[in-house]
């Protein structure tokens, strides 16, 4: 293991090219380039808004704040989830001509995605300013939130890159999965609003507690959930650990499957 990831360190360099080429890629063939990323987070606060507060006539005051901070949560998750499944199979003819630790390429998708989050934190400070809400001192906590949602999306991607190598299938299914998982999470809605007997929904899901702590410090001006947000460091950072060593010890079955 320690060796598995002294191999990881040597290639720091090419870790920090995968990302700023995933990044360059994204939106290599569209007119407004890296403009989406702060234009993405707003158009889905702009369409949940109308749907919600307009057409339902919901929400409530602050409501608009209450969604670009579950949006922009969401997104970096989102696009963890399905950039993982294809980030080993993608370079595949690499992997075949070239020793090099295969982990590496989930890696850098989590970690890109992380610089996309962090364009969308833009947009949710213009929205704090624009209706007022000023966070307390509770705002301290925003890089613990931060760094427990990144080892968990990193748990997350490693697992799914390694496994979408043998089974295909999965990118398929991803698509309904993160669906079923978006509306499980108070992303547009407030958890405390569901019937007690589904109240295990939230407390069950890492994602709903991550969300719920974001708001906490940035809208409520209360303390995060600290034991929440432990646990799932906790159990991400072992599952990091665990999924690390698995590939040190089975990283030739990749190679036999692609």
């Amino acid at each position: 293991m320690r060796q598995y990831m002294e191999e990881i360190r040597k290639r720091k360099d090419l870790i920090v090219y995968l990302i700023k080429s995933g990044l360059k890629a994204e939106h290599r063939n569209s007119y407004l380039g890296y403009f989406w990323w702060l234009l993405d987070p707003l158009l889905g606060v702009v369409v949940y808004y109308f749907l919600i507060s307009f057409i339902l006539g919901r929400g409530g005051e602050n409501f608009a704040v209450f969604l670009v901070i579950g949006l922009v949560s969401w997104r970096w998750t989102n696009t963890v989830i399905n950039s993982s499944a294809r980030s080993i199979i993608r370079y595949a003819s690499i992997i075949n001509q070239v020793y090099l630790p295969k982990s590496i390429f989930p890696i850098t998708k989590t970690f890109s995605q992380l610089v996309n989050f962090s364009f969308g934190l833009v947009i949710v400070a213009l929205f704090l300013i624009f209706f007022g809400v000023m966070p307390g001192w509770q705002a301290i906590y925003l890089p613990v939130i931060i760094l427990v949602q990144l080892v968990f999306l990193l748990s997350i991607g490693l697992f799914l890159a390694y496994i979408s190598v043998f089974i295909r299938d999965i990118e398929n299914l991803l698509t309904h999965v993160t669906r079923i998982l978006f509306y499980s999470s108070p992303i547009i809605w407030e958890g405390g609003r569901l019937p007690e007997e589904y109240q295990w929904v939230v407390d069950i899901n890492p994602i709903a507690h991550i969300v719920n702590s974001y708001r906490d410090v940035l809208m409520y001006q209360q303390s995060p959930n600290f034991l929440a947000l432990s646990v799932i460091l906790g159990v991400s950072a072992l599952l990091v650990y665990a999924f690390l060593f698995y590939y040190s010890r089975n990283e030739y079955k990749i190679i036999k499957a692609l």
